[in-house]
């Protein structure tokens, strides 16, 4: 069916929730706003469903919601002979609802749900699942989307996010599902009284931060040096457990952002609510210039993210990029685990294939295995397991993705922000503790292995016209790939979904032994570089730059140079 031939559809249904149906006769005869509700199915991919919140077969709403969930419902029970799956649930509008919805649909088709009775961090999903012993996770989140967007986040019995291969298994039986017909659903309060829904414990969540406590690598630091902390959870999941790791490791003195403080989907004073911009800090930044904290912290809505914010000696904050603090932080965990007799035979350190590359020289000097893998924490997670499987994942010791990504411990497998707050606290106040700031802990790093600058830049192509110009340029830069960039010559071109790069001066190609994926990655002259993807949950083409320079403004003066020329070369 056409677009509008969809929309009538939807207009003869009765439909559950009145925002749907007041949005549609809004929208009635608009043709293009029908289209952009209706060209298209969302996607269930590795990282479930993403979408804005509203009406629509391209809407995230308790239609979509529950046909992903029967298509998931179908895997799992093809897969295993009685399952079991735990849903948690961000700040966002509809969150709840969305988590409810998901849970009646795995209960009439005779799966257990263990949901949590109140929003929660990702990261106590993916330990829910593993703890619970689940086959299967949801997450009802969009992560640090802005507000009109929702997700649905899905999980394998490892805790990690549905690798490629699940997830189109999953997709395959979406595809076979009516929309409206072909969903079984149970009623909320009967599927509770019989048992099928059950409420997870506090008891679950007390060993999940017991856990995420035995992360910490200088016990009593943080409590010595009277540390201070501004925090904004940015009106999301991390309000309560940040705060109760931060008192569980002795800092008393913590100054919480009261206007973002409290759940709120809507995120008023934070319309972009991600802690890798500065906008987002915005709030806690003037309450710095009163508090004089030591550090500035904020956790996205889902909480599996944290940026900061440092002073310098005369109390002006400096936001730091997620590359600085997970090299700061990798190097600190390398340094006390040596100092303590902590460091395992044979560590094991993971990073994504965007992430600096000074990792790859802290850990030579430490004598750390670095794995590389693709963008996206499931990748990393799915490297924990493989230790797990030779039971040697004590051998694991960091993760990080430069997206503000961290794990330490093999707890969970996604990013949590709850740990990296905690080690971020700590280690700040063990360079207190020395006399020096983590603005000159990295000048040091920097001083030794030369300034790796990196920077993101993001191209917007939205509706079904924008979907098809993104696919046109990856196609054109596999096919043709440019000469140069802002006048560095390119050497080599990764192409990761055909799994091969080719040295261009020789000819030569080498397998890329990592799973297929739409990603181009360009090695240019003096250790610069560019790497280009879709991203898999919005309609935008990422870019990731590299410079590798003596000093930050050789390296700020090539990143921008290099940034300018490749808009052009995309057509921007």
């Amino acid at each position: 069916m056409n677009p509008s031939e969809q929309y009538q559809v939807w207009r003869n249904q009765t439909l559950e929730d009145p925002d749907l149906t007041a949005e549609l006769t809004a929208i009635e005869g608009q043709e293009e706003e029908i289209n952009d509700r209706f060209y298209r199915e969302l996607t269930f991919g590795t990282g479930g469903l993403r979408g804005v919140i509203g009406a629509g077969t391209n809407r995230m709403n308790i239609y979509t919601v529950r046909k992903a969930t029967q298509g998931f419902a179908d895997y799992l029970n093809a897969h295993y002979r009685t399952a079991a799956v735990a849903i948690s649930f961000d700040s966002r509008i509809k969150s709840d609802v969305f988590a409810k919805e998901a849970a009646r649909v795995l209960a009439a088709n005779g799966i257990l749900v263990h949901l949590y009775p109140q929003l929660m961090p990702t990261p106590c999903l993916s330990f829910a699942v593993r703890d619970l012993r689940c086959q299967g996770g949801i997450m009802i989140t969009a992560s640090h989307n802005p507000s009109k967007y929702n997700g649905y986040k899905a999980y394998g019995e490892d805790g990690c996010q549905m690798t490629e291969e699940a997830a189109d298994e999953v997709l395959a039986a979406i595809g076979k599902i009516d929309l409206f017909t072909g969903v079984k659903t149970l009623p909320f309060d009967e599927a509770v009284q019989a048992g099928r829904i059950r409420y997870i414990s506090d008891m679950v969540v007390a060993r999940y931060m017991t856990y995420v406590k035995n992360q910490t690598l200088f016990p009593d630091v943080c409590e010595k040096q009277n540390f201070r902390v501004v925090y904004t959870p940015l009106n999301g999941t991390g309000n309560k457990p940040v705060r109760s790791i931060l008192n569980m490791i002795g800092i008393e003195d913590v100054i919480v952002v009261k206007s973002q403080e409290l759940p709120d989907g809507n995120f008023p004073t934070c319309p972009y609510p991600n802690p890798e911009i500065r906008e987002a800090l915005t709030e806690g930044l003037k309450l710095c210039e009163t508090a004089h904290p030591d550090l500035l912290l904020a956790t996205d809505p889902d909480c599996d993210r944290v940026g900061i914010a440092v002073p310098d000696e005369d109390y002006n904050y400096q936001l730091l990029t997620g590359n600085e603090v997970g090299a700061l932080l990798f190097e600190y965990i390398c340094r006390e685990r040596v100092r303590r007799g902590t460091m395992p035979r044979h560590p094991v350190a993971v990073k994504t294939i965007v992430t600096t590359d000074i990792i790859r020289r802290i850990a030579e000097d430490y004598g750390v295995e670095l794995r590389n893998v693709l963008t996206g924490f499931k990748y990393i997670g799915e490297q924990i397991g493989l230790l797990e499987d030779d039971n040697e994942e004590r051998r694991y010791i960091f993760g990080f993705e430069e997206s503000y990504g961290y794990l330490a411990g093999s707890y969970v497998r996604d990013k949590d922000a709850v740990v990296a707050s905690m080690l971020i606290c700590e280690m700040a106040a063990s360079y207190k503790l020395r006399g020096e700031t983590l603005l000159q802990a990295l000048g040091r790093l920097y001083r030794k292995y030369g300034v790796y600058l990196h920077r993101q830049q993001s191209f917007v192509c939205e509706g079904e016209k924008g979907m098809e110009e993104m696919s046109r340029m990856m196609d054109s830069l596999r096919n043709a790939p440019p000469a140069s960039v802002a006048g560095l010559k390119t050497l080599e071109v990764s192409d990761y979904l055909n799994s091969y790069s080719e040295v261009l001066a020789t000819g030569e190609q080498k397998k890329i032994d990592l799973p297929s994926s739409n990603v181009i990655g360009l090695s240019l002259e003096d250790n610069a570089g560019v790497i280009i993807r879709p991203s898999g949950t919005e309609p935008k083409i990422k870019v990731y730059y590299t410079a590798n320079c003596p000093d930050m403004e050789e390296a700020t003066a090539r990143i921008e140079a290099m940034q300018a020329d490749f808009a052009r070369i995309l057509g921007f």
